[in-house]
């Protein structure tokens, strides 16, 4: 058998080393019951199971327990009879809907098999009890909850009892089934239960330290950390404190508390309730009402109640392939216990609030035309004509168009390269510092009024969201943070990734900068300064916490096509932004809003409440799993790289030293550190694969091996790569079936190159040192004209300007990519008038207004691919005339040319060594 301890590191969270071990379990007992195994490597098994199962209801301890009795007692079939079944319902999770199960994981299988297959079953969830109880009270505790159960129970629970602190948040770390936690006050901290077996699993337990609280204080401690690692699950106390000397920070921390002598059924319907809140779908349920109705439709849209599909002659297949429901719910009512999305004073107003809570902001609107509208809504918004914006470069097109229509100045940031890929990176906080800094000193910064970036990025590049924060309140105290997630709404759910997410931050650092703490500890960093030096920590009565975040609610978690929300943590909403969002949210947002993809936004968000950490944390192994599946597999490492942390994230960003997930001696063990310090991390869904050593280019690879052959589906691709996302619709059977097309494909590559002549070997050559050694190159914004300038010699440009100029056509003109060389060649200045947009990477390489240099050309040259928006092969680029310019051309040797620039737009203003410390 296989050493666990060695299969210990090889998983990323315990909830796999469970089920691995109960794998190991079954396999060993088969064994035994076969004479090929001794009965010691079944009992160090089980031994590690009771350590393991203390933290689940299911099947829990007492169930290790009688298994162990059964192999001291050499009844060897039955015991792999009884694993079996466990095995079995642990799989299927049957067990979540049959309350005979819980009383009894071993009852016989005839019992299952006679349960009524038909009848409704409850949800199950799991209720945590952290109280330093004696066995004999532990199982009194759970047979006065069960005594509390009644057959019309909308939910069936049962419970797990721990008893210390730590025990309890190693609990919410490993049970994803865990809905709510019932801490009595006084419980003590450390436990011993977290060594050995799962021990590589509790490093962020390990971490916390009790030292400055009592032990009296360990139910707010608690409290807290659960809000923390798991703020979907409901807090409640029990205690003996007297209700006169509860302070406000017990009574803010939980949701109810209860006393000792209180009756147990008053807890059992409380819990209850609790669950029933979260899982209230308010407009699915309205909806549905509605859609159950008789209705007479004398309004818009025939396709309503399906009338003009399902008596048709000759369109019956459309209603036969969507069902009858989907149109019994189409309507352009918004009365009748239904609601308005412009104006929501019913059922979207409620699930919008459960969203807000679900995502932790103060605010959260829905959309259903995607992220590409809500990134315009938010900027026009928030930003005024002239305002400055410091804009991500290569963000999503929709922010560059938000520009135009707000009017406002963008000055573009610069992401790292990373040419070997043809891939950018995300933009250095030091340079984002730097902007501000030349915008201090040109006069220009009380015109700054945002930040925008991506996060994560495309190919899965994800800043510190904190320290990009913190260290530009210090120097623009009441900047607006627009953080773009299309990507990144699934990673509110993980304890580990969300501490780099948008609300998570803005909610962390709005408490912090009130706490007399901080203050204290500003007043220290100001006296410490040297004469002239400028602060480096954000002044805490000025500053204001304002953070918008956009997801593309659709990407990554449950969600109709284009629905999208916008998530709002501003301390000056009310004060400074609410009419203007409702002004901007009017302006986008259709007053024909699509029902079905609002219903799957509010299903969507009960799903993550009680599933979310679930899923995501395996959305995240199989990611991990991928990528150690084809760095280690011999005939997959021949064809195909994995694009590392390495190789994505220069190393002078990567303080932790973290080069990789996965290290063969360390498995998983680092990747709490790296997201806690680096810069920059890589969100572990998102796997781009290396194709460079097949010959093949990235957008062949995706179309005519992975899709026609194999219908892999796969989010994008570069020059010499693929990118494969994990989400929490993956699942292990469509991982294992990736791996065996790559498999195929590395067969299908054994054979052509064995098939080739010289002249197609000679050609392979060369496209391979084209696709691994060759960098294409990768163009930085240049600057804007000074017809566009703001302010010469100070970053931004008014990009709307530009825009509307090239409305005009006798002041544009077009010029093909080989003119346009020799044009920059004898002097001439060419500056675009429209966005050019190749696709990939699918952000824009010009913006009109932007002059136009060699680097540029030579990278629409460079690149293959077929779309590029904004720009026609057989008219060239669309350029503005001298005239729409103003220059006046001078007769030289070389011909005419314009006149000498005097454009500093380009040129920085060095920074002081105060203002670079």
């Amino acid at each position: 058998m296989p050493a666990t301890s060695t299969a210990t590191r090889s998983h990323y969270n315990a909830a796999r080393l469970r089920s691995h071990t109960w794998d190991q379990l079954k396999l060993a007992a088969m064994d035994l019951d076969e004479g090929r195994a001794r009965p010691e490597e079944v009992g160090a098994l089980l031994k590690e199971l009771l350590s393991i199962e203390l933290y689940w209801a299911f099947p829990g301890r007492e169930t290790v327990r009688r298994l162990q009795e059964m192999l001291r007692g050499k009844e060897h079939h039955g015991l792999l009879l009884a694993v079996n079944q466990v095995v079995r319902m642990l799989s299927s999770g049957s067990f979540r809907s049959d309350p005979a199960v819980l009383a009894d994981p071993l009852a016989g299988r005839n019992e299952l098999l006679d349960a009524d297959e038909e009848k409704p079953r409850p949800n199950y969830f799991e209720l945590l009890f952290v109280d330093e109880l004696e066995e004999e009270e532990e199982a009194a505790l759970k047979r006065k909850l069960q005594k509390c159960r009644d057959k019309g129970d909308a939910f069936i629970y049962d419970t797990v009892v721990v008893r210390t602190v730590q025990d309890a948040l190693i609990a919410l770390l490993f049970n994803h089934n865990i809905q709510a936690v019932v801490v009595r006050s006084g419980t003590p901290f450390a436990s011993t239960n977290h060594k050995g077996v799962l021990q590589e699993f509790t490093r962020a337990i390990d971490a916390l330290k009790v030292d400055d609280i009592g032990r009296a204080n360990t139910d707010i401690y608690l409290g807290r950390l659960c809000k923390w690692f798991r703020p979907e699950v409901d807090r409640y106390c029990a205690t003996d404190t007297p209700v006169d000397q509860l302070d406000a920070a017990t009574l803010a921390c939980f949701r109810r508390i209860f006393y000792r002598t209180e009756d147990f059924a008053e807890l059992h319907l409380t819990i209850l309730r609790g669950i029933q809140d979260k899982y209230q779908t308010p407009f699915f349920t309205a909806l549905k009402d509605y859609s159950k109705r008789p209705m007479g439709v004398f309004h818009a849209m025939p396709i309503s109640r399906g009338n003009s599909v399902f008596k048709s002659r000759w369109i019956q297949d459309f209603g036969e392939f969507y069902g009858r429901n989907l149109f019994l719910a189409e309507t352009s009512a918004t009365t009748g216990g239904l609601d308005s999305l412009l104006q929501p004073t019913g059922p979207l107003k409620t699930a919008q609030q459960l969203a807000s809570r679900a995502f932790g902001s103060k605010h959260t609107f829905f959309a259903t035309n995607g992220t590409s509208t809500t990134n315009k809504i938010v900027v026009q918004a928030l930003v005024e004509p002239g305002d400055i914006v410091l804009i991500d470069r290569d963000c999503h097109k929709s922010h560059h168009y938000g520009m135009v229509l707000s009017g406002s100045y963008p000055v573009y940031l610069h992401s790292y390269p990373l040419p070997k890929y043809s891939m950018y990176g995300a933009v250095p906080l030091s340079h984002i510092k730097d902007q501000l800094h030349l915008l201090k000193r040109g006069g220009r910064l009380d015109k700054v009024k945002m930040l925008l970036l991506t996060n994560c990025t495309f190919d899965g590049v994800v800043y510190n969201v904190e320290r990009v924060m913190e260290e530009v309140l210090a120097i623009k105290p009441d900047i607006v943070f627009l953080w773009d997630e299309a990507w990144w709404a699934f990673a509110r759910f993980s304890y580990v990734l969300r501490q780099r997410t948008a609300m998570h931050v803005a909610q962390k650092l709005a408490r912090k900068y009130r706490t007399p703490e901080y203050k204290a500890e500003y007043e220290k960093h100001i006296k410490g300064l040297k004469k002239g030096e400028a602060p480096r920590l954000p002044d805490p009565a000025a500053v204001r916490i304002r953070v918008y975040a956009t997801q593309s609610t659709h990407k990554t978690l449950t969600s109709m096509r284009q629905g999208s929300m916008i998530h709002i943590w501003d301390e000056d909403f009310e004060k400074k932004s609410e009419a203007s969002f409702h002004e901007a949210y009017m302006t986008h947002t259709s007053t024909s809003a699509n029902y079905q993809i609002l219903a799957s936004m509010d299903v969507g968000r009960r799903q993550v409440e009680f599933e979310g950490y679930e899923l995501v944390e395996k959305a995240i192994e199989l990611g991990l799993l991928l990528r150690r599946t084809i760095r280690e597999n011999p005939r997959l490492q021949k064809w195909f790289d994995i694009i590392t942390i390495s190789d994505l994230v220069p190393k002078e960003h990567r303080e932790s030293g973290l080069d990789s997930y996965y290290r063969r001696d360390q498995g998983w063990n680092e990747i709490e550190k790296a997201w806690d310090v680096d810069e920059f991390a890589v969100d572990p869904t998102k796997i781009n694969l290396f194709t460079g050593k097949t010959g093949i280019d990235g957008d062949t690879f995706k179309n005519k091996f992975l899709m026609d052959k194999h219908q892999i589906q796969i989010n994008k691709t570069s020059r010499n790569s693929v990118l494969f996302m994990t989400n929490i619709g993956t699942t292990r059977g469509s991982l294992a079936y990736l791996t065996k097309v790559l498999l195929s494909i590395a067969e299908e590559l054994e054979q052509r190159n064995a098939g080739f002549e010289h002249v197609d070997k000679k050609a392979h050559i060369d496209t391979l040192r084209e696709l691994r050694e060759e960098e294409t190159p990768l163009p930085d914004f240049t600057n804007f004209h000074r017809s566009f300038q703001g302010q010469p010699g100070v970053p931004g440009g008014d990009l709307r300007a530009a825009y509307f100029l090239a409305y005009d056509e006798l002041r544009c003109r077009n010029v093909m990519l080989d003119a346009a060389l020799k044009e920059l060649a004898t002097g001439n200045e060419l500056v675009s008038a429209s966005f050019v947009i190749p696709y990939p990477p699918g952000f824009p390489v010009l913006v009109p207004g932007q002059v136009i240099n060699r680097k540029i050309i030579d990278f629409l040259i460079a690149i293959d691919v077929k779309e590029i928006h904004g720009y026609r092969p057989e008219l060239g680029l669309r350029v503005f005339t001298d005239a729409a310019l103003g220059r006046q051309r001078t007769v030289t040797a070389l011909g005419t040319v314009p006149s000498p620039s005097t454009d500093t737009s380009h040129k920085s203003i060095p920074l002081t060594k105060k203002e670079r410390r």
